[in-house]
C-alpha cells in the first residue's frame, strides 16, 4: 500500500519558519510529480507549491518567494521549506504524489501548520 507521510508542522509565530517533509513507499518516487497542497477551515484546497520529476518547480502565488519546494529521490522524499510565515498560511498541509499514463494521484494523511502569535 502506497503511503506518504508528512511531518514537521506545528505553531510558529508571524515571522517565523517552518520545514515540513514528505516521505513516500511503495512507489517509484523518481517517476511521480510531487506536491503540497493546503487546506484551511470553510476553504477549497489548493496548490501551494509543486516539482515535477525534472526539479521544475512551480507555486502560488501567495507563497511565491517564501517557500521552496525540494525533492530528494535518494531518500523518496519532498521537502516544503516556509519562512515569513504569515496568519493566512494557517491550514493543513497535504503531500500529493500524482502522475500519469497511467494517471495515480495519491495523498497524505496531512500534517497542521498553525500561524499565530
Amino acid at each position: 500500500q502506497v503511503q506518504l507521510v508528512e511531518s514537521g508542522g506545528g505553531l510558529v509565530q508571524p515571522g517565523g519558519s517552518l520545514s515540513l517533509a514528505c516521505a513516500a513507499s511503495r512507489i517509484t518516487f523518481s517517476t511521480y510529480k510531487m506536491g503540497w497542497y493546503r487546506q484551511a477551515p470553510g476553504k477549497e484546497r489548493e496548490l501551494v507549491a509543486e516539482i515535477d520529476v525534472l526539479g521544475n518547480t512551480n507555486y502560488a502565488d501567495s507563497v511565491q518567494g517564501r517557500f521552496a519546494i525540494t525533492r530528494d529521490n535518494a531518500k523518496n522524499t519532498v521537502y516544503l521549506q516556509m519562512n515569513s510565515l504569515i496568519p493566512e498560511d494557517t491550514a493543513v498541509y497535504l503531500c500529493n504524489a500524482r502522475r500519469w499514463r497511467p494517471y495515480v494521484d495519491y495523498w497524505g494523511q496531512g500534517a497542521q501548520v498553525t500561524v499565530s502569535s
